[in-house]
């Protein structure tokens, strides 16, 4: 459905398809971005722009500038820190055992496991973290 504004111009019922002007214009030369895809990817793309009624370029746009956009270089940083938080919980649980040994042995917990109990909070913070960006949160 298109309307008319007060200037007589046609416009759209929805607003406008493209991005709004910027007063004064854009400061410096616009950037232009070449992305090269397969034809299978081009069809994909074509696909999920007609379903939200916007252009190739206005898709990738929109997405990359979307806050929680995860990428995969991301993805494999958080997975490595996992394995790197793995290891490092692994030494605490040994610290908790050796503690709890010596907790039932000596009949009294000791002031160490303070410390420990601190460095379990602070990783499992750390792989709460991590976890979220491996999921995509």
């Amino acid at each position: 459905m298109v309307d008319e504004d007060e200037a007589g111009s046609p416009r759209r019922a929805f607003g406008r398809r493209r991005r709004a002007n910027v007063p004064a214009g854009r400061p410096g030369r616009a950037r232009r971005y070449e992305v090269s895809v397969t034809p299978e990817e081009d069809v994909q793309l074509q696909a999920r722009a007609a379903v939200r009624d916007v252009t190739v370029p206005r898709l990738l746009f929109e997405s990359a500038m979307a806050s929680g956009v995860e990428i995969a270089a991301e993805r494999k940083q958080a997975i490595v820190m996992l394995f790197k938080l793995q290891r490092q919980m692994a030494t605490v649980a040994n610290n908790v055992n050796q503690l709890a040994r010596y907790a039932n042995t000596d009949g009294r917990f000791p002031a160490e496991a303070v410390a420990v109990v601190a460095e379990y909070r602070k990783l499992a913070k750390q792989i709460e973290a991590s976890m979220a960006v491996v999921n995509g949160r």
